[in-house]
């Protein structure tokens, strides 16, 4: 139980509370690595094997007046991902911008101990945290923030039993992540081999030669709506699961919808094709609702002796995916225009053998989608289990 642990503010026990540099410092070729919240990485690691901006020895001495993480300090993101907390090991050198907090403590106190209390509490800081166009963590929110201290060897208990635990659930979280990964490399060999069988035996046509038509959505702004009719963009599109998320769409008027060309209005056994920025991800409409989208998103209407399932598969074939990367163009959004999607070269396969290879394929996205979901929730559990040992250790029940 919690009967002798006293309830303190960080304020009062750190030797030093502060952060990295706000300014950008002249930066050199190679020096002290200047890390910043984003190499704070999960278990408590600051990762300093990928610095991309590096100061001189002199600059780092200067910056020294301020903040110089030392081993055994704890570091807080003030910006961005606000929360996260690693610890500064063993032989690192390196110094900090200012979305960084330090806090060093003394010997007196287990700095794992409070790491694995601010842990537990990352909803409760990012919630503290104050701004309009960026929210920050500040230094006075730290030096105010209280936590429950028992004695020194309670709290090296309490961390000897969460290390060991967490390792045992960092090991099963990597076999669980590592299993998810094949599940889904097992679904991309096969249909790998599928279609590279596929050019080999049939000839070769364009995309265009498949379907009735190839377009994309309006290019004029189009107007909202209270009501009316969906307008989905590249965000509602679903990367991982291949679907429109219609959650968080905005509406057009219904006589907006209603102006568009035909070819613009999609319908069930449609594609459409991602084209710009996260290109490459295709989707089948599966059912007759209206809705448009924007012009970052292709719509591909087949022929009747194209199955929609097939032509799904072979835009999601590396065949397919390969002649779109080799010719998007563009730097900030790289893009596949329409003369490039309408122009993939592509087997032409006739219907009955296409209806063998979904068949095949459908099985096995099925066993892939089963395995991906009994992994996921492995990995749910595993994160509550976490949570839960986190919420004993600092209620005394450990």
């Amino acid at each position: 139980m919690r009967t002798k642990w006293a309830t303190k503010a960080l304020g009062e026990l750190s030797e030093l509370i502060t952060d990295g540099t706000h300014n950008s410092p002249p930066y050199v070729e190679t020096g002290v690595p200047m890390l910043d919240s984003k190499h704070v990485k999960e278990g408590f690691i600051i990762d300093d094997t990928a610095p991309e901006k590096f100061i001189s020895l002199a600059t780092d001495t200067f910056l020294a007046k301020r903040c110089k993480p030392r081993e055994g300090d704890i570091l807080i993101s003030s910006r961005g991902s606000i929360g996260k907390v690693a610890i500064v090991g063993k032989g690192q050198d390196f110094n900090i911008m200012g979305n960084m907090i330090l806090v060093r403590l003394p010997a007196t106190i287990n700095s794992k101990f409070v790491a694995y209390y601010l842990h537990n509490q990352a909803i409760h800081i990012e919630s503290i945290a104050r701004g309009v166009a960026q929210k920050g963590l500040y230094l006075k929110h730290i030096r105010g923030y209280t936590f429950p201290l028992p004695p020194l060897p309670e709290q090296q208990r309490i961390v000897s039993i969460l290390d060991k635990a967490f390792d045992g659930i960092s090991i099963a979280k990597a076999n669980a992540e590592k299993n998810l990964q094949n599940a889904r490399a097992l679904f991309e060999s096969h249909l790998q081999a599928l279609f590279a069988e596929a050019w080999q035996a049939h000839k070769l046509v364009t995309l265009s030669d498949l379907a009735i038509d190839i377009t994309d959505g309006d290019h004029s702004p189009p107007p909202k709506s209270p009501t009316g009719v969906p307008f989905i963009t590249i965000g509602n599109i679903q990367k991982d699961a291949h679907k429109i998320d219609f959650s968080d769409t905005f509406m057009v008027p219904q006589a907006y919808f209603d102006a568009l060309k035909d070819n613009k209005k999609p319908r069930k056994g449609d594609l459409l094709y991602t084209v710009t920025g996260s290109f490459g991800i295709p989707v089948i409409v599966d059912e007759n609702v209206a809705f448009c989208f924007q012009r970052h998103i292709g719509l591909i209407r087949p022929k009747p002796e194209t199955d929609s399932t097939w032509l799904y598969y072979l835009l999601l074939s590396p065949q397919v995916f390969l002649q779109a990367y080799d010719r998007a163009t563009g730097t900030a959004q790289r893009t596949v225009s329409l003369k490039v999607l309408r122009d993939f070269m592509v087997p032409s396969v006739p219907l009955p053998q296409q209806h063998i290879a979904t068949s095949k394929l459908d099985t096995l996205s099925a066993e892939t989608r089963r395995l991906e979901s009994i992994y996921q929730q492995k990995l749910v559990v595993l994160e509550e289990l976490k949570k839960s040992l986190l919420h004993q250790a600092f209620n005394g029940e450990l």
